[in-house]
């Protein structure tokens, strides 16, 4: 398992998910910016992502959906507010309707993630901020510190390639 920890700070209205893989920061930031290696690791590996939409620049914005293994589809998207290759990104990060559009049933969480040479290889950081202690705990019982460990798991696979 490539996630080293996981730490909910309700003070700080913070999660943040530390991993490691075993290649350089630039192959590492990859596996954002391309939608197809995107998608073979975000989400947990029974509710796999299709990008439909992949602007990776600031101001860019993503749209995609996660299937369930009962075919049932969770819509998200992503806006991008910092693209700084291959050590940081940030991005808003919300739900969406069937139709892809944003939707104001849970307010959006901001993602910061940094790249760092660890040896021969790359530490990466996952900070999400939450707007209020009710929305972390809401993310938090939705499964989101669960999905996100399942997740990065996934991508020493895609970095095989």
């Amino acid at each position: 398992m490539t996630v080293l920890d996981v730490r909910r700070d309700e003070e700080a209205l913070t999660l943040t998910l530390v991993a490691e893989f075993d290649a350089p920061p630039a192959r590492v930031w990859q596996v954002w910016e391309d939608p197809r290696q995107l998608e073979r690791w975000w989400g947990p590996p029974t509710w796999p992502a299709t990008f439909d939409r992949h602007e990776f620049r600031p101001g860019g914005r993503s749209a995609y959906y996660m299937t369930g293994p009962d075919g049932t589809k969770a819509h998200g998207w992503f806006e991008f507010t910092l693209v700084e290759a291959p050590d940081r990104l940030e991005f808003n990060d919300g739900f969406a309707d069937q139709s892809g559009m944003p939707t104001d049933t849970i307010a959006p969480t901001h993602a910061v993630v940094t790249f760092e040479a660890a040896g021969d290889g790359t530490r990466m950081t996952v900070l999400s901020q939450f707007t209020s202690l009710d929305q972390l705990q809401q993310m938090a019982k939705m499964g989101m510190e669960e999905g996100l460990t399942l997740a990065m798991g996934q991508i020493d696979d895609v970095l095989k390639d």
